[in-house]
């Protein structure tokens, strides 16, 4: 049975552009909904979908985190090319560490990094959501467990990983440069990421106006949780602090 993929999506709607980063293995899926409450607000917001995900999971592994940087820079370039020359970044998981690079590199209003890992030391931790997220998505192409189990060889082993965890490291030192208004969002209950990691981030980044928020009801995918609707609701008062001249 054929899986439909997520799409990248862009909502139109104001002056104001706002990049929408989704998450490793994750898809735009994890951000749309929150894009589309944005929108309803006045709020442009396009979310790209990084190569090799949100389909086969087999297509993980011709990518990396340095396509994956790419696809950011391109959703980035594409906003400015349709004329948003003002722009906010916020994104989930890995989604929020490549908004932060971008925050220390590139012109943006706002950074808002969602469950975002400084450091990932459990490589075993991460193989295993990919292994969860492969056998979701063979399941729903009604594959057998037989089948399954015989097709996972092929994410043995992965060097992804280790590159993964370089681009995070690298990105950690990077904190400093930023100086742009930051909003760091954690779940309480998230899993995957060690909340102390969204203490890490508040405390690195240089700018003058920051402030971390925690949701004691929220997992990693914070996006879709319980406080989902108070996430949106932070998000677009922290947008609307932001020094726009649109």
């Amino acid at each position: 049975m054929k899986v439909t993929a997520p799409k990248p999506f862009f909502f139109e709607g104001g002056p104001r552009a706002v990049l929408m980063l989704h998450g490793f293995t994750g898809s735009s899926a994890d951000v749309r909904m929150l894009g589309r409450f944005l929108q309803k607000e006045g709020y442009t917001c396009m979310g790209p979908q990084y190569r090799g995900h949100g389909v086969p999971p087999e297509e993980l592994l011709q990518f990396g985190p340095a396509d994956w940087w790419q696809d950011v820079q391109d959703a980035y370039q594409a906003l400015k090319d349709k004329g948003y020359d003002e722009i906010a970044v916020c994104g989930l998981s890995l989604g929020g560490v490549m908004s932060l690079r971008l925050a220390s590199e590139m012109n943006v209003k706002g950074v808002i990094p969602m469950c975002a890992p400084t450091g990932i030391d459990a490589e075993d931790r991460l193989y295993k959501g990919v292994q969860a997220y492969a056998r979701e998505y063979k399941s729903r192409e009604a594959k057998t467990p037989e089948q399954i189990e015989q097709e996972m060889d092929d994410f043995k082993p992965m060097p992804t990983l280790k590159d993964l965890r370089a681009f995070v490291r690298e990105t950690t030192t990077k904190l400093e440069d930023i100086f742009v208004p930051a909003l760091v969002v954690q779940g309480a209950k998230d899993r995957m990421v060690d909340p102390q990691s969204a203490h890490e981030i508040y405390e690195a980044i240089n700018a003058f106006q920051k402030e971390l928020l925690m949701y004691e009801e929220s997992g990693h995918v914070i996006t879709l949780d319980k406080e989902k609707e108070k996430l949106h609701h932070d998000v677009l008062d922290f947008l609307e602090t932001l020094d726009w001249s649109v």
